[in-house]
């Protein structure tokens, strides 16, 4: 029971983080900064109980790179929410990540050796992308309006935000490094990525005052990422992979009742549906690493 507790810390965290940042408030630059900060600040932390037998420049390079491609994502994803809303974007996201993952892990890595993965694969594939398009449904919305116009922008930017996250995720696979060596200099990566990132912005503000009140996200974002870890350790990647995913329900739920984003009735009902496409999807694709 702990064990299966311990799996769902990183859902409940990365859930609550979307929904702590839009509370807080403030510019994608300052969320953005803010959450750099606490992810750094957590790292440091970190490093005082565990450092890297050795550090190589394999590990620090490309632990450095997932930071810098995680700040493109996740600057992205941030411009998003404040498009069409964190009940919508996230579970687009989550689905476009699970793709794009599921299908890296399949041609590059060659994950998938059996025909029932395939079967179990092909079918979570199926699942996501029909939830990802049902989330995104709005009803009595035209392509001109204004609502409309939000979310084609949404789309692109998580479309753009999909391509940081996908390799933020397969960088380490890549390089052959441990996640646990890897967590700070990644974060030093996710700082310096979000300073030259947020000065492209017009007014960036990144040192203003939400930009310190965010640390709280990077906190909570931080703890997320360990809680995975752990929960691999404790759970085998499988498990863990897949209660991680339940996140988007958090999010999701968050959107709807703490940040009181508007839906009709009808849009609630395929939202729901949707979302819970993409998590049936996302068990599947766990049950794919069994």
């Amino acid at each position: 029971m702990g064990n299966i507790l311990l799996g769902l810390l990183p859902a409940l965290m990365w859930g609550i983080q979307p929904v702590v940042m839009q509370k807080i408030g403030g510019k994608a630059t300052n969320q953005q900064m803010g959450m750099s900060l606490g992810t750094l600040l957590f790292s440091l932390g970190i490093l005082i109980f565990h450092q890297p037998n050795t550090w190589t420049w394999n590990l620090v390079l490309s632990s450095f790179l997932c930071g810098l491609v995680w700040s493109y994502g996740q600057i992205n994803q941030i411009k998003s929410f404040h498009l069409i809303g964190v009940s919508k974007a996230m579970p687009i996201s989550t689905g476009a990540q699970l793709i794009g993952t599921a299908l890296f892990g399949v041609l590059y890595f060659g994950e998938w050796q059996t025909t029932m993965q395939y079967v179990l694969g092909i079918t979570a594939l199926v699942l996501i992308i029909i939830g990802v398009t049902c989330t995104a449904y709005q009803e009595k919305s035209g392509e001109d309006s204004e609502e409309g116009q939000n979310m084609k922008k949404g789309l692109i930017i998580l479309a753009l935000s999909t391509v940081g996250m996908v390799l933020y995720a397969v960088i380490p696979r890549i390089a052959g490094i441990n996640g646990w060596d890897a967590v700070f200099p990644q974060a030093v990566g996710m700082l310096v990525g979000a300073i030259i990132l947020c000065h492209f912005e017009k007014k960036p503000d990144i040192w203003g005052k939400k930009s310190f009140q965010n640390i709280a996200t990077g906190l909570v974002f931080a703890v997320a990422n360990i809680g995975l870890l752990l929960s691999n350790e404790a759970n085998g990647v499988a498990v863990g992979f897949t209660l991680s995913q339940m996140n988007v329900v958090v999010s999701t739920l968050g959107g709807f009742f703490f940040l009181h984003e508007v839906k009709t009735k009808k849009e609630l009902w395929i939202t729901i549906a949707g979302l819970a496409l993409v998590v049936i999807g996302g068990i599947l694709i766990g049950l794919t690493k069994a």
